[in-house]
Order: structure tokens, then C-alpha cells, then sequence
């Protein structure tokens, strides 16, 4: 199976004084994920949880909603023509009844790590019913207890503390507790392997849970969210104007530049608990 880092030689210039010497990197690796058979996408990602990745990803395509939606995944054997296994291809069997994914879906070029919507054929393709509403949901969280995910969240990257070099996404209870954590060169297959990981552990919908990450939240992180029933979304970094718009239209509350006791709050204000001013 792959693995998660990577050792190169570099050159490294302290103080104007050049030394060599060998640097942790985070890996990246191209992972074809395939239903029943059938490719569907390559997205480049950092090997591990990678049944996680495949699950996720069809969450966030609407192809599955329960556990039971899916029989089985499994790396594929033979995946080179010497017939060994690289651990880069996945096959997801649906279960009985799941439809398979729309042919619409099937990408023609790879999806990169940083870029979610590379391959969709329109912004309309990416507005995916959600088998969900997130509007109504209860959530009430404390603006002191957002303050504390985004280190949270940063303690409990393991392979960044070696790299410097991945994204991270958290799932957390209304209080602040740290429910899931996975990491990825790429941000949108990191939130895709917490939704993975809920999705096998017949956790879905995430009713009153905050999804925290690391990076900016864009458009499909938005959706992401939204597709897995996650009543709010928390970004270190600014939100597109398109993730806005789309937070607005599906109830969702969306929080940027979370740092130290800042933030801004872009939509669905009403779901946070704030001090009382005087």
C-alpha cells in the first residue's frame, strides 16, 4: 500500500549557508476509483483511508446516502499489466438497488487535489439534490467553542507535523469534541474521508456536527457538506462568493477566517451563541 510521506534530498540555505540533507514530504499518488467495474474518476490524493476517499467521494456525488448503499470495496488486483497491485484502484460494488452513477459523471481528464469541480461539465451539474435538509436543523454552537477547532484541529495532524504539507478536515460534536480527523494533500478528498468514514460507520446524516478545515472552504466544500447533512461549515481561510451563495440557498451556516477569537460569520448566524455585549 502506498505510503503517506516521501524522503527526497534538497538543499537547504540557513543564513545564507547552503547544507544537504533529506526532507519529509507528503506523498501524492493517483487513486482510479471504479463503480462495479466501471472507471468513474483518478483523483490525486495521499494514500491511506482510501476506501474512506471512494465512499466519501459518493456522497458527495449523491450516489449513496446509507452504509447499506454500498456491498463492498476493494483494491483491485492486477492493476498493471505485469498484473501486480499498486493499491491505486479502487472498485466500489453498490448494493442492491443503488443506482449506478449517472454517465454525466464519468471525468475525462483527472481531478486534481486542489481543484474539486475540474470535469464537471457545468455549475448546475454540481447542485446535487441532497438526500437532506440541513436548514432546520437544531445545531446551537458557542462562538468560544469554535475558537477552539482550528487547533484542535492542527494537534491532530500527525502526518503534518512531519510534512507541513496536508489538509486536514475535522468533524466535531456541538461542544467542541473532535469526532473524526483525516488529512489529505487535497483538501476536498480530505472532507470526502470524513464523509467516507461516516457513511461506513452508518453515521449519516451528520445532523448537529461542525465540519472544520483547514483551508478555504470553496463552493463544493459547501456542498459537501450539505450532501452528508452537516449543519455547519468552519474555514481557517476565506469562502468563494459562490459558497456563500450556495450556504444561503441550502441553510447552512458558514463560518471563515476562524483564527484565534476571530472569525466571520457569512451565513446562518442564528446557529451561533454569542456573549452578550456591554
Amino acid at each position: 500500500m502506498g505510503r503517506v510521506t516521501a524522503r527526497r534530498r534538497v538543499l537547504r540555505i540557513r543564513d545564507g549557508v547552503p547544507s544537504y540533507r533529506p526532507d519529509t514530504l507528503a506523498a501524492e499518488e493517483p487513486m482510479e476509483i471504479r463503480v462495479g467495474g466501471r472507471p468513474l474518476t483518478v483523483t490525486m490524493r495521499t494514500p491511506g483511508d482510501d476506501f474512506d476517499l471512494a465512499a466519501g467521494f459518493l456522497v458527495s456525488e449523491g450516489v449513496v446516502h446509507a452504509a447499506d448503499d454500498v456491498a463492498g470495496i476493494r483494491y483491485c488486483a492486477g492493476a498493471t499489466d505485469g498484473g501486480s497491485n499498486t493499491y491505486n484502484v479502487v472498485d466500489v460494488v453498490l448494493g442492491q438497488g443503488v443506482a449506478a452513477p449517472d454517465a454525466s459523471l464519468e471525468r475525462n481528464f483527472y481531478t486534481t487535489s486542489s481543484c474539486g469541480l475540474c470535469g464537471k461539465a457545468s455549475l448546475d451539474a454540481v447542485r446535487t439534490s441532497a438526500a437532506w435538509s440541513v436548514a432546520e436543523d437544531p445545531l446551537c454552537v458557542g462562538a468560544e467553542v469554535l475558537t477552539t477547532l482550528p487547533d484542535q484541529l492542527r494537534d491532530a495532524q500527525r502526518v503534518f507535523d512531519v510534512t507541513g504539507g496536508l489538509h486536514a478536515a475535522g468533524l466535531f460534536s456541538a461542544d467542541g469534541e473532535l469526532l473524526c480527523l483525516r488529512e489529505d494533500v487535497g483538501r476536498h478528498n480530505a472532507v470526502d474521508k470524513v464523509l467516507g468514514h461516516a457513511l461506513r460507520s452508518g453515521l449519516l446524516p451528520l445532523r448537529g456536527t461542525v465540519l472544520m478545515v483547514s483551508g478555504r472552504a470553496s463552493f463544493e466544500l459547501v456542498q459537501k457538506a450539505v450532501m452528508a447533512g452537516i449543519p455547519m461549515l468552519a474555514a481557517v481561510s476565506a469562502p468563494s462568493s459562490l459558497a456563500v451563495d450556495l450556504a444561503a440557498e441550502s441553510g447552512l451556516t458558514l463560518v471563515g477566517f476562524l483564527r484565534g477569537t476571530s472569525m466571520n460569520v457569512y451565513t446562518g448566524s442564528e446557529r451561533l451563541q454569542l456573549q452578550p455585549v456591554g
